[in-house]
């Protein structure tokens, strides 16, 4: 799985402010999605003013010793589902064996006291596993614990209805948290783990009802693990995998290696609003073969100047973008809160390069150069009927790809100074472009097919936005590099309505 920016094998750094307040989301064209309040100006900024649990046994709490290794799991085990721990001050230990665990019971409720911890010492890979529901974790600070690659400490199961709130995850391998569905992390510090701050991920399932709210998320991808497995895809602040409906509000993003927030591969119905997503050193943002969002009011500011940089200094003249929709598109046929993708009211802000959207025309189902291999759309329930000759005729030729489509992009505001960035070339780009298409030999798409469907067949459209700054424009392919009268006359007519100063207050 993964990203694949062009048709070839490609790979896919602080807060003086707060987050802006998130008193609830305007009126929207988008009148099917509700908003909903979000959280205090200040509440994501939770890794360095933590929240303090009780200091005293709540009425009916068992109280777990730091000073007997193993005391949680054995009291988690002998006790009734329902029970609530509470973890005395210190540092609370498993058994020395990698796979000691705690494993809960449906309604489990564990509570940290001030400066209660759970520490793997790097020798147990869990924290907290099992398949039991309705788990809250709380006021706990986890670390030290060595999951895998692509597995997670908190939650490792991924099961449903989990609530983990005001807690830190940090210094861990793997992802501090997996997620099942209707998951709630709120006001949580996830930072500094080797790949991921959250694994959002469900084997052989889909995830609904996620809540991200009001967390820090910073310094994820310890490990490097592009540099170690290059193009893995499997790396940054949050990944979503299948998710089916997630909310992810009022969240500080910020100083990951590698990209931000991830939705990779059948997600759908997200919305993304009021976060602040900056210095991560790739993407601030990736939504890649997936479907029906919102982001609308985030701050996205400094992100992508190291793997934009890094690609640019090779000479490679893809528009490698801060906000990248992948293959992804508005699809009514896929029962969501909205049939689009809706862009707007985002501040995007010395980033390098804005918004581009992608569409790789060798990428589909059952074709070798997906790299969700495995995976078809969300049309086509059997991946087999996507070969020839069904393929070549519609339902199947629409259906088997992904598709960058009903993209609207309106109401933002995209400020450039490229001397903060540091650039004078490859970082000023808004872009929608395909490749030619080349393989197999039996796809049906080759030539400029879908070059010619992104940029013109496909209803995506930028409209109604404000420009500051030295912006260019890429369209159909990265051949094609526009100025801002080109991009928007005949016969891309894009941008319509905004306006272009060439610095700030120009």
């Amino acid at each position: 799985m993964g990203i694949k920016w062009r048709r070839w094998a490609l790979p896919a750094a602080l807060l003086a402010l707060a987050l802006p307040a998130a008193t609830g989301c305007d009126s929207s064209p988008d009148t099917r999605l509700k908003p909903a309040a979000g959280p205090s100006a200040s509440v994501a900024r939770v890794c360095a003013r933590p929240a303090s649990g009780p200091a005293k046994a709540p009425a009916g709490a068992v109280t777990v010793d730091p000073s007997v290794p193993g005391d949680l799991a054995k009291k988690t085990k002998n006790r009734p589902a329902g029970t609530t721990f509470w973890l005395k001050p210190g540092k609370h230990r498993l058994e020395a064996d990698r796979y000691a665990q705690v494993v809960p019971k449906k309604g489990n409720v564990y509570l940290g006291a001030p400066g209660a911890v759970l520490d793997g010492r790097r020798t147990n890979q869990y924290a907290f596993g099992g398949t039991a529901p309705d788990v809250t974790v709380r006021y706990l600070t986890v670390q030290g614990f060595v999951a895998p690659r692509d597995e997670g400490v908190v939650n490792h199961d991924s099961a449903d209805g989990w609530v983990i709130e005001h807690a830190t995850v940090q210094h861990n391998s793997g992802a501090g948290l997996m997620a099942g569905a209707r998951q709630q992390v709120r006001a949580t510090c996830l930072r500094d783990n080797g790949q991921y701050g959250v694994n959002a991920y469900k084997g052989g399932g889909r995830i609904s009802g996620l809540v991200l709210q009001g967390n820090e998320i910073t310094g994820n991808n310890t490990d490097d693990w592009e540099r170690k497995r290059p193009g893995c895809g499997c790396t940054g602040g949050v990944k979503f995998w299948a998710v089916d409906g997630a909310d992810v509000r009022g969240n500080w993003v910020h100083d990951n290696r590698g990209t931000g927030l991830w939705a990779d591969t059948n997600n759908n119905d997200f919305l993304i609003e009021d976060n602040l997503l900056e210095a991560n050193d790739g993407a601030a943002l990736i939504y890649e073969t997936s479907y029906n969002a919102v982001i609308r009011k985030n701050t996205i500011r400094g992100n992508n100047r190291v793997e934009g940089r890094k690609y640019a200094d090779r000479g490679d003249n893809f528009p490698f973008a801060t906000v990248y929709l992948s293959e992804s598109g508005g699809e009514p046929r896929v029962r969501a809160r909205t049939d689009r993708i809706e862009v707007y009211q985002n501040l995007l802000e010395n980033n390098w390069s804005g918004i581009t959207l992608w569409e790789n025309a060798d990428r589909f189902c059952n074709s070798p150069a997906n790299t969700s291999s495995g995976d078809c759309t969300l049309l086509v329930k059997d991946m087999d009927r996507c070969a020839q000759p069904a393929i070549a005729a519609e339902p199947l030729y629409a259906d088997c790809r992904w598709k960058t489509q009903r993209v609207d992009i309106h109401d933002n505001r995209f400020v450039l100074d490229k001397s903060a960035v540091d650039c004078t070339v490859k970082c000023d780009r808004m872009a929608v472009l395909a490749n030619y298409g080349t393989y197999p030999d039996w796809s049906p798409y080759q030539g400029d097919r879908v070059a010619e469907a992104i940029t013109g067949e496909q209803h995506n459209r930028w409209h109604d936005n404000t420009y500051v700054g030295p912006w260019r424009f890429v369209a159909h392919d990265p051949s094609r590099v526009l100025d801002s009268g080109q991009w928007q006359g005949a016969p891309y007519r894009q941008d319509a309505g905004s306006t272009f100063a060439p610095q700030d207050g120009g």
